[in-house]
């Protein structure tokens, strides 16, 4: 089964490896810094062993990456893996953005039921019931992120369960949540946000959640 060193470590753009198993166009490999998609947050860009992926899978507990046809890559193989780094620090602040606004949502508006949610590199949204619209307590859900931001909290990301890789985050004093993604060090590294209302149907609102364009992006790492 391949280890999840995004997990351990994030902030990681690049990583050798060796190629697992090979079926046609798809492989697996032993370790890997690139995330699939999951929770609602979009799969990783990069290369594996200068090879561009073109789509990640879960199975199971098996991610499995899709490469062009003709790659030439065989099991056993030492490849090194690339991360795009930019579309990472973004899908890792909006993702925070958005954890941040549904539970500051669940406070002020008695646990909603959620119905959805995603996390893209230009925007992340958080969907679940209410009866009207929510337009006016906006801003205070604004505000109150804003104040967890500032704070710049430390959020701490572990299993919950390893053996059946189950985890979570916390902000101390804050909140705990279950959930598998990729997360900041710090409230703070979430940056300039906004958000914006949606209504999207009967009895639905959405938020959706953009980032401001001029925050600083923490320079990359590698192994």
């Amino acid at each position: 089964m391949t280890r999840k060193v995004f997990w351990q470590d994030p902030y990681l753009t690049e990583l050798d490896t060796r190629v697992a198993r090979v079926a046609g166009d798809e492989v697996t490999i032993e370790a890997t810094i690139l995330y699939a998609l999951s929770g609602g947050q979009e799969s990783d860009c990069g290369a594996i062993g200068g090879r561009r992926v073109l789509g990640a899978e879960w199975r199971g507990r098996e991610i499995v990456y899709r490469l062009e046809s003709g790659h030439g890559l065989t099991p056993g193989e030492a490849v090194r893996i690339n991360l795009d780094w930019r579309r990472r620090y973004r899908l890792m602040r909006l993702h925070f953005a958005a954890e941040l606004a549904l539970e500051v949502v669940n406070r002020r508006l008695s646990r909603p039921e959620k119905i959805g949610a995603h996390i893209a590199e230009d925007k992340a949204r958080i969907d679940f019931v209410w009866r009207g619209s929510i337009a006016p307590c906006l801003p205070a859900i604004a505000a109150d992120v804003q104040a967890l931001v500032a704070a710049d909290r430390p959020i701490q990301s572990a299993f919950s369960d390893e053996e059946n890789e189950r985890r979570f985050w916390r902000v101390e004093g804050f909140a705990e949540a279950a959930c598998g993604g990729t997360h900041l060090r710090r409230t703070g590294e979430v940056g300039g946000f906004a958000l914006k209302r949606r209504n999207v149907g009967k009895d639905k609102e959405r938020i959706e959640i953009y980032l401001d364009e001029t925050s600083a992006v923490l320079p990359p790492r590698s192994a």
